[in-house]
């Protein structure tokens, strides 16, 4: 009788460690995309190659049969090999901002994306909503990225 129950609160304990381990990573999964443009199904970049836009400079729509999962967001690739170089290094791919409009966090907000303006500066994918704010961007790409650096410090240090 004794073992039973010895037994008994194992399996209590083992079960509550399971629901535990699990509502951390529920927990997990539902904070660690906070600060990340993704559509519902965790898709980074409308599904546009990462890779592709360090490698032909031009927004591509990656397959859903080649993909990469980083921080909790999927990514598409046009091809295995883009797909291995992310994974070797993805922050070098990564858009700047969470894929957020490098414009509008430059005035202190998150903004939607067009995957066709985009610019690389310095080595670093930053998108914009559009190509008129591209453009308007683009003007003052130093200056933009500096208030946007700043206000996604402010806006990641949140609780």
């Amino acid at each position: 009788m004794l073992l039973v129950l010895i037994k008994i609160n194992i399996m209590k304990k083992q079960i509550l460690t399971t629901i535990l381990a699990f509502l951390s990573l529920a927990n997990y999964a539902q904070t660690s995309n906070k600060y990340v443009n993704i559509s519902k199904d965790n898709l980074a970049l409308q599904g546009h190659d990462a890779v592709a836009y360090f490698e032909s400079n031009k927004a591509m729509k990656g397959s859903k049969d080649i993909r990469a999962t980083h921080n909790n967001t999927v990514y598409y690739f046009l091809s295995e090999a883009n797909r291995i170089k992310f994974l070797k290094n993805p922050v070098q791919y990564e858009p700047q901002f969470g894929g957020f409009c490098a414009y509008g966090m430059s005035e202190g907000y998150k903004a939607p994306i067009n995957p066709d303006a985009f610019t690389i500066v310095d080595g670093k994918l930053y998108l914009n909503y559009d190509l008129s704010v591209k453009k308007e961007w683009s003007k003052s790409k130093a200056e933009h990225i500096k208030k946007a650096n700043e206000n996604w410090e402010k806006l990641t240090s949140e609780k």
